[in-house]
């Protein structure tokens, strides 16, 4: 059995963790709503976006714009976002997983694959198994437009320069507290959606000043506000699954609170039972 000094300093080393975790839950709760906000006005924005550029690009014929373009798919690249830190159970697990399997299943349809990264876990998960074509670390603290910007940028630099023939999006979407989807999300080329197509009645646009121009600014556009929403989204997921992790880490920490201290109460009692015992029988032996 464990000495009793033993057991005590392993309840003041559960006691102090459970303080952390605590901690953690609290700030995770604080910065949630904040992001879960955010969240919920930039949804309907990026929505419309895209189904302005779905019935667009279901309307026009041929490829006015590079972003339109449709080539054999030889080179892909993959855009994963994770959080920068861990202890939110798993989150970052379960995507780095989903990006690894997926990945393994397209490597016999290109001649090659290539990741960007949008937070540490995802760059050391991945940096060992794939090419990382770029990572981007500390950026979803607090995260931005311009810094959405500037990485959609880069990417439909490389797109239009043939560096990657297809760009796909990999991130968890916010859900609830408890539950993030993992969403794969298609960038590049922009492709009509045929399901909506057959659903929706058609739009016809009216194009001021031209439809170059106008396709100019919204293909773009939309490569940002996809990237700025999946960080939005990212964020409001990592913070409610932090608060759960935690929240469940503190349940256990009492848990074993309880059963440390019914094992050091039945320790204390044996040794003041031996010590009774032992008193006893010195007594005895004086006598006799």
């Amino acid at each position: 059995m464990a000495s009793l000094k033993s057991i005590k300093k392993r309840i003041v080393s559960v006691k102090n963790t459970r303080q952390i975790t605590k901690a953690m839950k609290m700030v995770s709760a604080a910065k949630l709503r904040r992001a879960q906000e955010n969240v919920v006005a930039a949804r309907p924005y990026a929505k419309k976006l895209g189904e302005v550029l779905q019935n667009l690009s279901a309307s026009l014929e041929g490829d006015l714009h590079p972003l339109l373009e449709k080539r054999d798919a030889k080179n892909l690249l993959l855009i994963v976002l994770t959080s920068d830190r861990g202890l939110c159970g798993g989150f970052n697990t379960n995507l780095c997983k989903a990006a690894d399997r997926y990945l393994k299943e397209k490597e016999s349809s290109f001649d090659q694959i290539s990741v960007m990264t949008i937070g540490r876990k995802g760059y050391e998960f991945l940096k060992s198994r794939y090419t990382v074509y770029k990572n981007y670390s500390n950026v979803l603290a607090k995260p931005n437009y311009q810094t959405a910007a500037m990485m959609a940028q880069e990417v439909i630099d490389g797109f239009v320069a043939g560096e990657y023939d297809q760009v796909e999006l990999l991130y968890n979407s916010f859900r609830t507290v408890m539950s993030q989807d993992i969403t794969f999300e298609p960038m590049l080329p922009v492709v009509p959606d045929k399901s909506a197509e057959t659903d929706a009645t058609p739009v016809e646009y009216i194009y001021e000043p031209s439809v170059d121009e106008l396709l100019a600014e919204i293909l773009p556009k939309n490569i940002e506000v996809q990237i700025f929403t999946a960080m939005l989204e990212t964020v409001a997921g990592e913070h409610g699954a932090r608060m759960t992790a935690m929240d469940s880490a503190s349940k256990n920490a009492n848990e074993m609170i309880g059963k440390l201290t019914l094992q050091y109460n039945r320790a204390r009692q044996a040794a003041i039972t031996t010590e009774l015992m032992e008193i006893i029988s010195g007594s005895e032996s004086i006598k006799g």
